[in-house]
């Protein structure tokens, strides 16, 4: 058993830095390794644990045989001694911009620069670049030529195709166009990079690396593939010059991004080709299970006791994620284009294991911050009928009506939590991920399961995300109707006015996405005034590449529909709604009472600022 200190890192650093995997070349001595066949290059801080994919992906490499490094945040403005000091790996090298887009990471929805970096120690801000992924693999392939570049995570992944970049406001072209990178890594990656290191690793021909699932990569010409379908989509310059274009290619990658049993896809760039090979079948519970159980040190590397917390860290180091991929469909977000679709659940063993090892850190004192997932309660619920499930083409089993096919019983989960609440050094296991209320029928025991949330797993402040009270805007963000959330909230307040407990049921909005405008968003306000609420949790629009929402933005097409979409693109008109949730400051009286008459909707001044 390992014992760390009160701030969660290892005493002793010359014996504890074995068990993670090395960051520097003494490290790498220390364990006796002449050479490295895999250098992982991160724009995250080394923190060894399964929330983290460049902990994930080294552990998993080295469950498979092969001596890898890590090497954290270097630094790319000096004479780039950080990217020699571990020398070159015997077989590539893989790149991931961290936990996060870089630009999504280091701007705001204004285009502002972030204070701070809650993926780097002490919460600092300025340990990678822009675009992380980018300069990292150029800055790699002039050093080391002839070493095969794999690159993969967030940034990656959603930039495979021509996608719209909001912080350059351009269309760009793949980042396997724009990179020297040999292979992309879409989604999660486990079994791909293993697969790519075999093959590296026996000298495979480039034309046999290149079939393989879930990867993509730059040609000259398109390769010929057996029993294998192949949609062209139209090429990057056509999407250049036609947003209706860029639009309809979104809406085939976006179907075959959702689908079990996916087509290859091809785009045209210059007289080049982006392949994109059709993904791998969902993971199994057992392959999910191993990937969790790798032997992570569960805490940051030694190397950042002197300089800080790690906020990202602090946040999820009680926590437990019970499954991964999302059904919901969301147009602004990017799980099930990442993760996808189908939901993988972990079993209860895996779990109850790794709450035993949560429990023996010593600052554990009994309270678990989340027990969830992507969306909390979408464990153990899939397709009745896999084969249908193998055939469905819909972007999300719960809209705009639910799949007659999906199991969403809520059991599964309710005994998990009893099992969890039972164990003799647990006080608490919250739930701090967002829980979908759409999911809640009286046959699926969804009611039963929202009242023991409520009851046993509330910090006194239970999250959900209604994102809107706009219909129009809603159905847009492929989102409930704001009905069900009013339902919700009567159903919160009872249960807790039963069992006499002062608690609070949280909201998620979004400001300025695509169709919603200012009078949108002064009905929301006056809803809000009147349902009590005086709003914290709220962010304006942000487009990040290859959501439905971003292209909207981009196109002001629907993809899925083709019809026109309004769009506050302007900064001021982004800013004039988001204001609109602070409606009750005294500060901001004048400047909306000024909005709104500017915008002909002065019949809410009353509703917001009159005696009601």
């Amino acid at each position: 058993m390992l014992f760390f200190a009160n701030n969660s890192y290892p005493k002793k650093k010359k014996l504890m830095n074995k068990s993670f995997l090395p960051i520097t070349a003494k490290e790498i001595q220390e364990r006796g390794w002449d050479y490295v066949d895999i250098i992982i290059v991160s724009g995250d801080a080394y923190i060894d644990h399964p929330s983290f994919g460049h902990a994930v992906i080294g552990r998993v490499l080295e469950s498979a045989g092969y001596r890898v490094a890590i090497l954290p945040q270097p630094n790319w403005r000096d004479d780039l001694r950080d990217f020699k000091k571990l020398g070159q790996p015997r077989l590539f090298f893989g790149i991931t911009s961290g936990c996060m887009d870089s630009m999504v990471n280091h701007y705001t929805a204004a285009k502002r620069l972030r204070s701070n970096d809650a993926y780097t120690p002490g919460g600092e801000a300025g340990f990678r670049p822009d675009r992380a992924t980018y300069v990292y693999t150029k800055i790699l392939k002039q050093l080391y030529p002839d070493t095969p570049i794999v690159i993969g995570g967030i940034e990656a992944s959603m930039r495979r195709f021509s996608h719209y970049d909001y912080w350059d406001n351009c269309l760009k072209p793949s980042i396997v166009a724009e990179t020297p990178a040999d292979i992309l890594v879409y989604g999660m990656g486990e079994r791909t990079i293993v697969d790519i290191a075999h093959l590296i690793e026996r000298k495979a021909p480039k034309e046999e690396i290149n079939k393989l699932p879930q990867i993509g990569y730059l040609t000259n010409n398109v390769p010929h593939a057996d029993n294998l379908e192949t949609i062209y989509l139209q090429s990057h310059e056509k999407c250049l010059a036609d947003k209706k274009t860029q639009a309809l290619n979104f809406h085939t990658i976006e179907i075959e991004s959702n689908k079990i049993e996916a087509c290859r896809l091809v785009q045209p760039i210059g007289k080049k080709y982006i392949v994109v090979n059709q993904p791998h079948s969902p993971f199994t519970q057992e392959e999910l299970d191993s990937y969790y159980e790798l032997p992570y040190m569960r805490v940051p590397h030694p190397k950042y006791t002197k300089r800080g917390a790690i906020p990202a860290y602090e946040m999820i180091k009680f926590s437990v994620n019970i499954h991964r991929g999302c059904f919901g469909g969301c147009s602004f977000c990017t799980i099930s284009a990442h993760q996808g679709k189908q939901i993988v659940s972990r079993s209860e063993k895996s779990i109850m294991a790794e709450i035993e090892q949560i429990s023996q850190l010593p600052d554990f004192r009994g309270v678990l911050s989340d027990l969830g997932g992507p969306s909390a309660n979408m464990y153990m619920m899939k397709g009745r009928d896999t084969n249908l499930c193998r055939k469905c083409t819909r972007y999300s089993c719960i809209h705009p009506v639910h799949c007659k096919n999906l199991n969403s019983d809520h059991r599964p989960l309710l005994d998990l939590y009893q099992k969890v609440d039972a164990l003799p050094y647990i006080k608490h296991a919250y739930i701090g991920s967002g829980i979908r209320y759409d999911l809640f029928t009286t046959n699926n025991h969804g009611r039963d399961y929202f009242k023991q949330v409520v009851l046993n797993h509330v910090s006194g402040r239970l999250k959900v995300a209604p994102e809107h009270t706009s219909e129009k805007v809603l159905q847009t963000m492929r989102k409930p109707s704001f009905g069900m959330f009013v339902q919700i909230k009567k159903e919160f307040d009872s249960i807790c006015h039963e069992a006499k407990r002062n608690q609070q049921l949280i909201p998620y909005f979004i400001s300025s996405h695509p169709s919603c405008t200012l009078t949108d968003m002064a009905e929301l306000a006056v809803k809000m005034k009147d349902m009590g609420y005086r709003l914290e949790q709220i962010q304006d629009f942000t487009p990040t590449p290859m959501t439905l929402a971003t292209e909207m933005y981009y196109t002001g097409y629907n993809p899925a529909t083709m019809e026109k979409v309004f769009v506050a693109r302007h900064p001021n008109e982004k800013r004039e709604q988001n204001i609109m949730f602070f409606w009750y400051k005294p500060e901001n009286k004048n400047t909306i009472k000024n909005i709104l008459l500017k915008s002909n909707n002065k019949a809410y001044i009353p509703k917001l600022f009159g005696k009601r």
